[in-house]
């Protein structure tokens, strides 16, 4: 089933900051329209999945403490040449259990947010490769937009390659280790839901799966193209006895096209050509539509 919805820009989706070149300066923010589909599973380890046909609105920010980009929405908490540490956001869409084959009679799973800290180290920045180790550990909430609960925490250390040419392309991979309250949000199967098919479960803390994740995009001008594919392996995992753990693989994939319609006459002048780099943010004026541009003179 296709389903059409609005929602906030996509994590994974949102347009490379690094996309253009900062010789000139890049715009402090940007505006556009986005329209992605995606295919989700119902959960990890589900053997439902669903397709999503996604309008957005795009918002691009590379301010100094706050930056909006490929991403999502960042605070800097602390930033040097090799180590920075942000904020990290993180989601999943809500289930409906009578379309779930698991979790028939179980009360519908919520949409679920996950933010907090992120240390990343950089191993290596160069003018197209860049290396990091991200660190991010994140609480997790659910919310039916009337009530909010929390659903403990997780820690996903992986590693990051991205590559910077006339196509941008990043893999990342690393392990989840997840509390037993988010592991329990999926995969307990209460006694007031048990079945002889789904015996009672309760779901332990630990081990949450391996992680794979690759992406590639383009910038043409005012638009934007982009992708995504993501894998877990979950064999091993800390919940691997619950009955709602249908399958060992976890897949999701998704594309997207942005289209940018309005920017500041601002920009911004990066250090580095990666999104995290120092940057100075100075006046300028835009010339004519192919965006050349030049230093306001004090």
């Amino acid at each position: 089933m296709l389903r059409i919805i609005w929602l906030l820009p996509l994590l994974l989706l949102s347009p490379p900051a690094s996309a253009e070149k900062s010789t000139q300066g890049l715009p402090l923010w940007e505006v556009g329209l986005g329209l992605g589909a995606m295919r989700f599973p119902d959960y990890r380890g589900a053997e439902q999945s669903q397709s999503y046909l996604l309008p957005y609105p795009m918002l691009i920010y590379r301010g100094e403490q706050l930056k909006v980009d490929d991403k999502g929405l960042r605070g800097l908490l602390f930033d040097s040449e090799r180590v920075v540490v942000d904020i990290s956001l993180d989601g999943a869409v809500p289930v409906d259990s009578s379309q779930n084959g698991a979790r028939q009679g179980m009360p519908n799973l919520d949409a679920a947010f996950e933010i907090g800290p992120s240390l990343k180290w950089y191993i290596h920045q160069g003018d197209q490769l860049e290396a990091r180790l991200n660190l991010p550990w994140r609480l997790i909430y659910s919310t039916d937009f009337r009530h909010l609960d929390s659903h403990g925490s997780l820690f996903h250390p992986h590693l990051s390659l991205d590559y910077r040419a006339r196509w941008n392309s990043g893999v990342s991979l690393g392990p989840i280790f997840a509390s037993r309250s988010y592991h329990g949000y999926y995969y307990d199967v209460p006694e007031a839901s048990a079945t002889p098919e789904r015996p009672a479960y309760r779901a332990e803390s630990g081990y949450s799966g391996m992680r794979y994740t690759f992406s590639f995009s383009r910038r043409f001008d005012r638009f934007w193209l982009g992708g995504f594919a993501r894998y877990d392996n979950l064999h091993g995992v800390a919940f691997a006895d619950s009955p709602l753990l249908r399958q060992q693989h976890s897949w999701m994939a998704g594309a997207s096209l942005v289209w940018f319609f309005r920017q500041s006459e601002k920009r911004v002048y990066p250090a580095s050509p990666w999104p995290d780099g120092h940057h100075d943010t100075s006046d300028a004026t835009q010339e004519s539509d192919e965006g050349l541009v030049k230093k306001e003179e004090e």
